[in-house]
């Protein structure tokens, strides 16, 4: 146990309704990559940690979900930050704080990190404080390791972690675990399972969903459709397991070139639909241009590829949200009849 630092700028009946805030949040959130992010965010403002990571349990293992580290990213960017702490897993039976913490379920602080032989597994520049917590169900599964590093006081200077965010963390961590679970149920109930891009019917709540959005404050929200072109040769001449990796492919060019909270679905087949939100027609049109680039020189399994690319925009192209598709899948008509790998807008 730590002991309390001399000035507590917020009483217990405060932080107990922080958590209660913080529980309902993380309970409402269903996209499981925002809901990490948002679990280890919450946490450090709740103790006013400097930085934290997340670990997710795989069987023996534990890998990083989550990295937030301001400091670091600044120094090393946030690919090579990405790249030093999460290479590689973290196996359990090795000495280590978060595998220990997986491994027993037991909450660790420590005062001086600089204690710590190398090779811990938060190894960051500059960790003195550290608050280690289980996420752990009501049945006493642990599916991941929470790490705050270096609690701050109101001057910004490093201190100790506050005895009373021991249990309070502890408690958010099961909350975070209970969330963590629901979220990846849903996660699998909402994901394609050949590509892992979100399914008809994810896609169709969230048109629902931005629908709303526009009509309560006039965001624009844009449709792409994509086709991928002459995908049937592909599995007749390269059989079916050639043409579901071309799937995956394209499916991962998309989402590694859209926006975090763009909408990138399977909508069926050989066929996408990518939700561009608080995005107007010119937004949309460019980066279905950006696509259309980078699948054309993009080197696939079997070769190239194009798509031809269907636009529609609420409210530029249509007045209302149901009438968003018909719109985009008849720009997509138009690019296939107008000769493929190519755009169409309405």
């Amino acid at each position: 146990m730590i002991s309390d630092v001399s000035r507590e700028p917020r009483s217990l009946n405060e932080l107990l309704r922080q958590l209660i805030q913080i529980g309902i949040a993380l309970s409402s959130e269903r996209d499981l990559g925002v809901l990490l992010e948002r679990i280890v965010a919450e946490a450090r403002h709740f103790t006013n940690a400097e930085a934290g990571t997340l670990f997710l349990r795989e069987g023996g293992a534990l890998r990083f979900a989550v990295v937030q580290n301001e400091p670091f990213v600044q120094r090393f960017g946030t690919a090579d930050t990405r790249a030093r702490v999460g290479a590689e897993r973290l196996v359990l039976d090795l000495p280590g704080l978060a595998g220990h913490v997986a491994k027993t379920g037991e909450t660790i602080v420590l005062l001086d990190a600089y204690g710590v032989p190398d090779g811990r597994p938060s190894a960051f520049d500059g960790t003195r404080s550290v608050l280690a917590v289980p996420l752990q169900e009501p049945a006493g599964d642990v599916v991941g390791v929470l790490q705050l590093i270096n609690a701050r006081d109101e001057d910004g200077e490093v201190i100790p972690f506050a005895a009373a965010f021991e249990g309070l963390v502890r408690s958010l961590g099961a909350q975070a675990a209970v969330a963590i679970r629901n979220a990846t149920l849903e996660d699998l109930s909402f994901k394609d399972p050949l590509t892992g891009a979100y399914n008809r019917r994810y896609f169709m709540l969230r048109i629902e969903e931005e629908a709303k959005r526009h009509t309560r404050y006039g965001e624009p929200v844009s449709l792409v459709l994509i086709d991928v072109d002459h995908f049937k040769p592909v599995n007749d001449r390269h059989g079916h397991s050639t043409g579901d990796t071309v799937l995956r492919e394209v499916t991962h060019v998309l989402m590694e070139n859209s926006r975090d909270f763009s909408i990138v679905t399977r909508y069926g087949g050989d066929e996408f639909a990518v939700l561009l939100v608080n995005t107007p027609k010119v937004g949309a049109l460019r980066y279905a241009e950006r696509i259309l680039d980078i699948v054309a020189r993009h080197q696939f399994v079997h070769g190239h590829l194009t798509l031809s690319m269907g636009v529609a925009t609420l409210p530029d192209d249509v007045r209302a949200a149901d009438e968003l598709i018909p719109a985009a899948d008849r720009a997509l008509y138009a690019a296939k009849q107008a000769g493929r790998n190519n755009i169409q807008g309405v």
